[in-house]
């Protein structure tokens, strides 16, 4: 029996918990590994090259195609929701919606990829040699755009029934298919930048091919054929409210950060390495945590969408519970093992002691940063995105304010307050607006 058949009604435990957000933290913690193959396997040519024009040509990509990372997130809270009410035909119209989305928007890339590619190396210029290297690895890797945007909604699909464990083999997928054509392509062909890109572009196609196998369900009848259902001016006008407010804040979030890199750049080469080192724990903060943070998507949304507020607050108590934990644990992990990973990332003597120095407010994001993770969850699978969004505009009128005063008065430290502050003005504009998500909910 499926979620949508029924089984979503099981009672809310811990371990139900556990079982859909274990498989995300497993599945997180192999993203790094890739980049860190493709680096080390292009890095056999023995030139510096290949390895700029690989990274430059992958953060262009990435930035593109993180626009539509709403379709994850849209996804998810939209087809909890459904699977909630019991209405299976919405809950597989959903799906085929947000393909649809990210196979045009997967086209458009690839029409436009001469304004994308130029738009890209003026944001991040490079020497001719590089450059060169950049474009043959970019005009192989675009042609996978409306895979990689289309598994966007895939995964958030899989998240809402649950099947965290998909999401898990899906990603174990690609990444064994990316490095072992990498290794082949690379060193055995000797097809150099290409090969790396090939490989991938492989990847990410074999990939949507075993999502939609995983997605099986959704093409069981002719549901999914369905083309006034999908169409249906209704629905998709909420997908698109819901979509546009999570792009919103994501772009406001990812403002955020850039801005501290772009500030703390002031401060000198050292301190721009340190922070650069301690930014990693932030991303494995958000590797570990986001597991917990899908869980409350998936169950938030289901009670939400069965019309049940106990069952709504209970899923984001117990979900909560286990992000609470988890940052706990973490903080403690940073403050006793942060100078070992410190030195495991850089062998720079000035730069270990600069990290060393500003690791206890690492250490205290985790913690701190807690409830913005959680409620982010929670709202999605409620699909109160508006809240988000004004949540996040609020509390940017405040962060930006701390970015030009406190770096000021307090140096790096400052900045690395500010951002701390961030977190906790996340967590408090979003607390306040949680009552709203069970008052349109019955008992």
């Amino acid at each position: 029996m499926t979620l949508a058949d029924g089984a979503g009604a099981a009672p809310l435990t811990h371990r139900r918990v556990l079982s859909i957000a274990l498989p995300i933290v497993l599945s997180n913690a192999t993203v790094p590994l890739l980049g860190a193959v493709d680096t080390g396997v292009i890095g056999q040519l023995g030139q510096a090259a290949p390895i700029g024009a690989v990274g430059i040509a992958t953060v262009i990509l990435t930035g593109a195609y993180w626009i539509f990372g709403f379709l994850r997130m849209g996804t998810s809270g939209l087809a909890a929701q459904a699977i909630g009410a019991g209405d299976r035909a919405e809950v597989s119209a959903i799906l085929m919606r947000a393909l649809l989305i990210g196979g045009l928007a997967g086209l458009g890339f690839i029409l436009g990829q001469r304004l994308l590619f130029a738009l890209g190396f003026a944001l991040s210029p490079a020497s001719p040699e590089v450059e060169g290297l950049a474009r043959d690895y970019l005009s192989v890797r675009i042609w996978g755009a409306p895979a990689t945007i289309a598994l966007y909604a895939v995964n958030g699909w899989l998240i809402a029934r649950e099947q965290t464990r998909g999401v898990l083999v899906l990603q174990l997928w690609m990444n064994l298919v990316n490095i072992g054509l990498d290794l082949w392509f690379v060193l055995g062909l000797g097809w150099g930048v290409k090969g790396v890109a090939t490989a991938t572009l492989i990847a990410e196609w074999s990939g949507l091919c075993l999502g939609l196998w995983l997605c099986r369900a959704a093409f069981a009848d002719r549901i999914w054929r369905d083309l006034a259902r999908i169409g249906d001016r209704v629905q998709l006008a909420r997908m698109a409210v819901v979509n546009g407010d999570i792009m919103l804040r994501s772009v406001l979030l990812q403002g955020a950060f850039i801005s501290f890199v772009f500030l703390g750049a002031r401060f000198g080469d050292v301190t721009l390495a340190a922070n650069q080192v301690l930014l990693q724990f932030l991303e494995i903060t958000a590797f570990a945590l986001d597991g917990f943070a899908f869980a409350a998507e998936s169950l938030v949304g289901q009670a939400v969408g069965r019309g049940l507020r106990a069952e709504a607050h209970r899923a984001a108590w117990l979900t909560s519970q286990w992000g609470g934990a988890g940052a706990l644990l973490l903080g403690g992990l940073f403050l006793t093992m942060g100078p070992h990973l410190i030195d495991l990332m850089t062998t720079e003597p000035l730069v270990r002691v600069a990290a060393r120095g500003w690791l206890p407010w690492v250490a205290l994001m985790p913690v701190l940063g807690i409830a913005c993770w959680m409620l982010d969850g929670i709202f999605i699978g409620a699909t109160r995105t508006r809240d988000m969004r004004n949540a996040m505009v609020l509390t940017m009128l405040i962060y930006g304010p701390a970015l030009v005063i406190l770096p000021g008065l307090m140096g790096n430290s400052g900045l690395w307050l500010a951002l701390n502050l961030l977190m906790v003005v996340r967590g408090v504009t979003l607390g306040w607006l949680y009552p709203r998500i069970g008052q349109n909910l019955r008992g």
